[in-house]
């Protein structure tokens, strides 16, 4: 496996041995990434993301999506995964990385904590079928961990439904081989 795009384009990736961990394919990277570079709806004045974007990516597994982000732009990228054989591949991943801003952070997605920093985009690849996305997401908002307006891409199996979220705009859902990719628009907590 390899990085699609950006500066860090063509660094193979370690990957995991085994079905335990699935890291996001080639293909479906590559996807999600021109969407967030072409498509105008998603484009903010500064383009698909703030100049100074922080990322957030969850059940990280590899840290393929994160790495993709950073190799693409991104100012930060905060990786979140409980998996302790896959935080050492994270790890393994992003050894030699020059000039990268990052957090690893060992926690169950549903139960994130407080964040120190809020993020302007989530990336998010649960385990398939086990309905892990829209509970963690709805912690992720609770605890502070997205800016308002932030941009959250959801990765599911093609025929897993994503829950409604509290606070969460859906703006399209587009499937990818075995996956789907969702996106929604966070609007904030409401306030009273």
């Amino acid at each position: 496996m390899r990085i699609v795009g950006g500066r860090y384009r063509g660094r193979k990736l370690d990957t995991p041995e085994g079905l335990d961990i699935r890291p996001t394919g080639e293909r479906t990277r590559e996807a999600l990434f021109n969407i967030l570079a072409h498509n105008r709806a998603l484009r903010g004045p500064s383009g698909p993301l703030p100049a100074d974007a922080a990322v957030l990516d969850v059940f990280a597994g590899s840290g393929a999506l994160g790495i993709e982000a950073l190799s693409r732009g991104a100012a930060s990228v905060t990786f979140i995964e409980n998996d302790r054989t896959a935080l050492a591949l994270i790890r393994r991943n992003l050894a030699g990385l020059e000039g990268c801003e990052t957090a690893i952070l060992q926690r169950d997605a549903r139960k994130p904590g407080a964040a120190s920093r809020a993020h302007d985009l989530v990336l998010m690849d649960a385990p398939y079928g086990q309905g892990l996305s829209s509970p963690a997401l709805a912690a992720l908002a609770a605890g502070n961990w997205l800016a308002a307006g932030a941009l959250a891409v959801v990765e599911t199996a093609k025929d897993e439904a994503l829950d409604e979220i509290a606070d969460f705009s859906p703006i399209e859902s587009r499937a990818y081989g075995r996956g789907r990719l969702h996106l929604l628009r966070y609007r904030g907590a409401a306030t009273a």
